[in-house]
């Protein structure tokens, strides 16, 4: 070797040196490599092996149990859930019975937490558990004191199970000590209002809570409420849901449509229509809908219906103002789009969002003015104040429009200050529509920005995709004093943009007052009446020492005065749980006078309204416990939260940001052993290099 030559011949000494430091630094370089390539065929296999064997740990997915979420997280065991609804229609009113039957296929004792969503104004009042034959009532508590009966139940080893809110349309039901290949089954009942807009009826039933973006403002113990372990598609049928409906409108009936599940329907008695599912069980993934429209010429103009309940009066009122005979008067109006792009928006929703939005900048007038904001993590407005709506400007709102892509976090606030902030021209109708599927978990903090910065405007929600935060679009329309519709299907954009479009083209019926002229006094819900828009009913609930007397109701619609008289005591349907329906609204008032009241005044207040009437709300829930303990003490329990589908239609990469979990570390351990590879492969490759710059 030429170098080892040259050194010889200088200095003995440093050429023994360099003798053993040589042999030992290729020692050193082999054991490096050996470790190296060692390391990374071992982390390979522990790739493979370990994910099979998380796969099926203990035999456990033979019983179906074993799931992962979309994060990676590995689910606890949890009991499989099956759930049954039947539902029935009377006029306006609609009676719901949800079952929800807990499965313990495993040899271990277990139970289940299942998040769920119920339409906001559900006035739950009976749970009932079943174990066998033996059945339990729930009873009405506090909700701290019925947490702490459950948690004693669940330690002393009794059946029991717990129903509380965490949103007014949405709820949580536990239910423990379920023993081996045992079935709990667990009913709910409530009352609720069927909706009826554009001479139409509509019954909406959420079935899946949809992932919602938590800002930092929220606590984890809040978010993790709202927040079920979603699984993505390929999961199977997981939670399914089967449902019979019932509808007797009280009138005749032009058509009743599902308009996205199918739907068998039968007629066996005159006026009355059954549904059932075509497939039996769905997977709860989105809403079930159906609407029904009344023959021409059957169109309700008034409903009441009554219930005296310990000792006071309780009624329901729909009245339905005349329609509007012209279009608003040559009113300039200022319109403010806001589209949700954020990544929950991904896929269906988001054409269906942009196609609303195409069709409502064409539909502009010249004498309008407008602006269009889109808003993820950051909010964009397309001009930095409302403009003319000139061809260049609206030809610049579709290339807007055109661009847009959904994705990252729903950042809702700013976007929001920022509509409510530009200010409208004195002489023009200040009309906000904000588009987006509302899932926030921030909601009360979005209402209260409302109720303070919207001053003269009106906001209109747009609810979009398969499983609104049907929450959020109702009261934002509230609070906003608008209205709100929803999309589900990119067919159905045309016809709800222009049921949207006529609402803002129409004047709405203004400055609604009550006039009771009966006996006592009159208690209205809501307190602060709304405006109401062309093809609305006026929905009141009221109470009363004595309600057999007359009701005047006063507007001003378009210039003119307006005012219908009603005999409350006439013509009148009895109808049980309708003072449950008025303690709802009640509630929803008073959490809603943030403004006027301090957080222990509310709670006061709902927990008198909530124990009286026999409710859960935000304060109260329903707990069931059997009496005697059943599970051995040398027995643990298992289980956990119930996983729930991804909604239908939304994208698991755009809402979550990287690709369905594997529930393993076998990505970061596959990315270790390739790296150890590699590093053994760059000090193979250098190493010579390295050593003759020693010497």
């Amino acid at each position: 070797m030429g170098v080892s030559t040259e050194t010889d011949l200088k200095t003995p000494l440093k050429v023994q040196f360099s003798r053993a430091f040589i042999v030992d630094m290729l020692f050193t370089l082999l054991a490096a490599v050996m470790t190296g390539l060692s390391a990374g065929v071992l982390l390979i296999l522990l790739v493979f092996g370990w994910s099979s064997a998380q796969a099926d740990p203990a035999g456990e997915t033979a019983a179906g149990l074993q799931l992962i979420s979309l994060d990676g997280r590995q689910i606890e065991m949890a009991p499989l859930l099956n759930t049954r609804v039947e539902i029935d229609v009377a006029g306006m009113l609609a009676w719901v019975k949800v079952e929800q039957v807990f499965t313990n296929p495993s040899q271990l004792w277990m139970e289940g937490n299942y998040q769920f969503p119920l339409a906001e104004g559900s006035a739950v009042e009976r749970m009932r558990m079943q174990i066998g034959k033996r059945r339990i009532e729930g009873v009405i508590e506090e909700k701290a004191a019925a947490k702490r009966i459950f948690r004693q139940a669940r330690e002393a080893g009794k059946k029991a199970s717990l129903l509380s809110q965490q949103r007014p349309n949405i709820f949580t039901l536990s239910a423990t000590n379920i023993a081996p290949g045992e079935q709990v089954r667990v009913t709910i009942e409530f009352q609720q209002t069927v909706d009826y807009s554009g001479e139409e009826f509509e019954l909406r039933f959420p079935m899946v809570v949809a992932p919602r973006y938590i800002p930092k403002q929220l606590s984890l113990d809040e978010a993790a409420s709202i927040s079920p372990p979603v699984i993505a598609e390929g999961a199977g049928l997981i939670n399914p849901l089967a449902m019979e409906v019932r509808i007797d409108a009280g009138m005749p009936l032009s058509q009743v449509v599902s308009r996205y599940h199918r739907m068998v329907e039968e007629r066996k008695e005159p006026g009355v229509v059954h549904l059932r599912l075509a497939d039996g069980e769905v997977q709860a993934d989105r809403d079930i809908v159906i609407n029904w429209r009344p023959e021409i010429g059957a169109e309700p103009q008034l409903a009441l219906f009554r219930e005296q309940w310990q000792g006071q009066d309780y009624a329901l009122l729909m009245l339905m103002p005349p329609a509007s005979a012209t279009a608003a008067e040559v009113l300039s109006r200022e319109l403010v789009f806001i589209i949700d792009r954020s990544g929950s928006m991904s896929g269906p929703s988001m054409a269906q969002a942009k196609a609303a939005l195409r069709l409502a900048v064409s539909r502009l007038q010249p004498d309008d003015r407008f602006n269009l904001i889109a808003f993820n993590n950051r909010s964009q407005s397309l001009f930095s104040n409302p403009q003319s709506a000139t061809a260049t400007n609206q030809q610049r709102a579709l290339g807007f429009i055109d661009r847009l892509r959904a994705d990252g976090g729903t950042e809702m606030r700013p976007a929001l200050e920022l509509a409510l902030n530009q200010q409208a021209q004195v002489e023009r109708l200040r009309q906000i529509v904000f588009l987006t599927d509302g899932s926030v978990g921030n909601e009360q903090q979005l209402f209260t920005l409302i109720q303070d910065k919207l001053g003269d405007s009106r906001l209109f929600t747009v609810g979009i995709g398969s499983a609104p935060n049907s929450h959020f679009m109702q009261r934002a329309a509230d609070f906003g004093r608008g209205s709100f519709s929803y999309i589900g299907d990119l067919s159905e954009v045309s016809s709800a943009m222009q049921v949207l479009f006529t609402k803002l083209e129409h004047p709405s019926m203004r400055d609604i007052r009550l006039d009771w002229q009966g006996r006592g006094e009159l208690d209205v819900e809501p307190g602060r009446l709304p405006d109401l828009y062309l093809g609305e009913p006026l929905l009141l609930a009221l109470k009363g020492s004595d309600l057999d007397g007359e009701l005047q109701v006063v507007g001003e619609r378009d210039g003119a005065a307006w005012s219908r008289l009603v005999d409350l005591g006439r013509g009148e349907t009895q109808r049980a749980g309708v003072h449950a329906l008025w303690a709802r609204e009640r509630i929803r008032s008073i959490m809603a006078s943030t403004g006027t009241t301090t957080p222990q005044q509310r709670r006061q207040a709902v927990l008198k309204i909530a124990l009286e009437h026999q409710l859960i709300s935000p304060f109260t829930s329903l707990v069931a416990v059997e009496k005697t303990p059943v599970r051995p003490q040398n027995e643990s329990l298992h289980g956990g939260d119930l996983p729930v589908s991804l909604p239908a239609g939304w994208s698991v990469q755009a809402v979550f940001g990287q690709l369905p979990g594997t529930a393993t570390w076998a990505p970061l351990n596959l990315l270790l052993g390739i790296g150890l590879l590699g590093l053994a492969w760059i000090t193979l490759r250098f190493a010579p290099r390295v050593t003759g710059r020693w010497v």
